[in-house]
């Protein structure tokens, strides 16, 4: 069975999904055909849609760079790349006390 996506309970492999993509697409790898998996141009669009119309560029790839960011960070979390809280004070705090 694949592992399931603790933020949207369904199979990790099809992570970043939503009900309302107006141009879904699909994971198959599961030879499903249920899974809505957004493409990189879908993130963008969604991204954009979001933002005020005289949006700079500057702030369009800010808001880029942030969702990959979040995204990044999901997928560790999905991988089990993580800390526990004490374990990442004890890290900030050598940083803090030079």
């Amino acid at each position: 069975m694949a592992a399931v996506d603790r933020v949207t309970g369904l199979p990790g492999r099809c992570r970043r999904l939503a009900p309302s993509w107006s141009r879904p697409r699909f994971c198959a790898r599961d030879g499903s055909r249920s899974w809505f998996v957004k493409t990189a141009k879908d993130e963008v669009r969604e991204i954009l849609e979001g933002l005020p119309e005289d949006a700079s560029l500057e702030e369009i790839q800010y808001q880029i760079y942030v969702r990959q960011k979040i995204d990044r960070g999901l997928k560790d979390l999905d991988e089990g790349r993580t800390v526990t809280q004490e374990e990442a004070e004890r890290r900030m705090a050598k940083w803090l006390d030079d």
